[in-house]
């Protein structure tokens, strides 16, 4: 079974723009990705099976409004969580703040509001930082 590199997690299908920012960028960089959307309100048993077979170097997720994804998914695995807030309501501010209030012990680095590149160009220097230790 071949596992991503990156799995790009989107919160709800209207946050695919943010979402294609990141895809672009993988796919010139040639990196192997996986996109899924699933909410974390409404399917939680859903992304714990995600999780639990997907099993990427680095996640990326993305998500509007409380942006509960990121936290979720960082409480359930220990590879490396670049949270996307999305400009929804409050103009991203009210994902923004979720995404960086995390408590101790649940670490999401985040970048900054609809920042899909960001995200994905992040996420490449973790996987090349992994690659250079490798060596």
């Amino acid at each position: 079974m071949h596992y991503p590199d990156v799995a790009i997690v989107v919160g709800s299908t209207s946050d695919m723009h943010v979402a294609e920012k990141a895809i672009e960028t993988l796919e010139d960089a040639g990196v192997a990705y996986d996109l899924e959307v699933i909410s974390a309100h409404r399917e939680p048993t859903r992304l714990d099976e995600y999780l639990k077979k997907a099993h990427a170097k680095v996640y990326i997720a993305i998500a509007g409004l409380s942006a509960a994804l990121p936290g979720i998914i960082a409480s359930k695995t220990n590879a490396p969580v670049i949270g996307v807030p999305v400009s929804t309501k409050l103009s991203g501010l009210d994902a923004l703040l979720s995404i960086v209030q995390m408590p101790a012990g649940v670490p999401v680095a985040s970048v900054g509001i609809d920042s899909g590149k960001n995200a994905a160009l992040f996420a490449l220097r973790i996987l090349q930082t992994n690659n250079s230790a490798k060596e």
